[in-house]
Parts: C-alpha cells; sequence; structure tokens
C-alpha cells in the first residue's frame, strides 16, 4: 500500500507541507508508504478541452501530469495538500488535478482520498470542498476526520503550534490507515470492487 501526497503550494516546505507531514508521520506508524510530489512553482497548463486525451490516453502538454498519470496505479490512496488563496486551492494545483483526473479515464475509482488546506485566517472550508469535487465525481472514497482537514497560520511555526489542525491531521491519517487495511482485507477475503454500469451523460439542452 502506497499513498501519494501531493504538495500543491509552491512553497515547498511551507504550512502545506507541514500539515501534509503529520498525516504521513501517521501512516507510517501504521507501516503505510508515502510519496510527497511537489508540484513547484512553475506555472502549470490548464485543460483547452481539447479532447486529445480521450483517444491518446494522456494529456496533449506531456509535463509532470503525463508522468504522474503513468503511475497512478503504484497508489492506493491520494491526499491532495493546498494553500488557501481568495478562499480556493492554489491555481496551478487546480490546473494540474483538472487535467490529471481528465486524463485518468477512470483510473481513480476505488482510490481513497482526502485533501488537505491550509489558510493563515478564512477561506479554507471553501477549498476544502472545492478539492473533495474531484474525488465525488470519480469513484474514489473520501476520507473524513474529527474535523475538516485544515490547519492554520502564516509559516509553518504557526502551524505546528495549531493543535486542533495538527490532531485533525493525525485523525485522518489513522482513518485512512485503518481503511486501506481494510479494504486489503476484504480483497484477501474475495470481497469484489463494485462494477459499474456504462456510463450515462444526459444533456440539459432540448
Amino acid at each position: 500500500m502506497k499513498v501519494l501526497m501531493i504538495n500543491g503550494s509552491p512553497n515547498e516546505h511551507g504550512c502545506t507541507y507541514t500539515a501534509l507531514c503529520e498525516v504521513g508521520g501517521v501512516l507510517a506508524k501504521h507501516g503505510i508508504e508515502t510519496e510527497m510530489f511537489y508540484i513547484g512553482k512553475k506555472p502549470v497548463a490548464g485543460c483547452i478541452a481539447c479532447m486529445k486525451c480521450q483517444t491518446a490516453g494522456k494529456c496533449v502538454f506531456d509535463d509532470e501530469v503525463n508522468k504522474m498519470s503513468a503511475r497512478l496505479d503504484e497508489f492506493a490512496a491520494i491526499v491532495v495538500g493546498s494553500p488557501v488563496y481568495y478562499a480556493a486551492p492554489a491555481g496551478q494545483l487546480c490546473a494540474f488535478l483538472d487535467r490529471l483526473f481528465f486524463s485518468s479515464d477512470g483510473r481513480m475509482a476505488g482510490k481513497l482520498a482526502a485533501s488537505v488546506v491550509s489558510c493563515r485566517r478564512g477561506g479554507a472550508s471553501a477549498a476544502f470542498d472545492r478539492l473533495n469535487k474531484y474525488f465525488t465525481i470519480s469513484n474514489m472514497n473520501v476520507v473524513g476526520s474529527q474535523y475538516w482537514n485544515q490547519v492554520h497560520g502564516f509559516t509553518p511555526e504557526d502551524v505546528r503550534r495549531d493543535g486542533e489542525g495538527l490532531q485533525t491531521m493525525r485523525a485522518l491519517g489513522e482513518n485512512m490507515a485503518w481503511l486501506l487495511k481494510s479494504i486489503e482485507a476484504g480483497r484477501k477475503a474475495g470481497v469484489a470492487a463494485p462494477v459499474y454500469e456504462e456510463r450515462i451523460a444526459t444533456n440539459f439542452i432540448r
């Protein structure tokens, strides 16, 4: 079992990283491997709705999105972390996720997922909700915690003083570890994965 942790902050070792590490520390205690993927500071191209990925199986922009898409089968779960900008996730992260999820052709289904947001003061729940939209449209199983997954602070040192926020991260790690182990036990016991109907796409224009 391996968990992908996406650090969507332009600051590699900032507040978002601090929150993700708290989750990762709990997963490690349960013997679950994690991999931190840092998006970086460079611009990320947004989706241009060319639909080429639907036939080519990958995005027309051959960058980190395609590299990560090719590795999706390595991960049983994904945790996405982001700072909060104007009550929303970081723009480069949303561009990355738009293309990754759209071009993944259903390969997110069945994975566990969670989002983590970091803010100085407000806007956390709106950004948290925005990130969870990627999961709930992709047949993923969203892992919860004792509170919405948010930490507060302007610096990593501030975040380390956010006792409730860090506890929320640890509870998230515990829940994810338990669910990963439960799913693995179910597979070994012969519990089959869900079987989905052929997708129906209904337009509302008549």
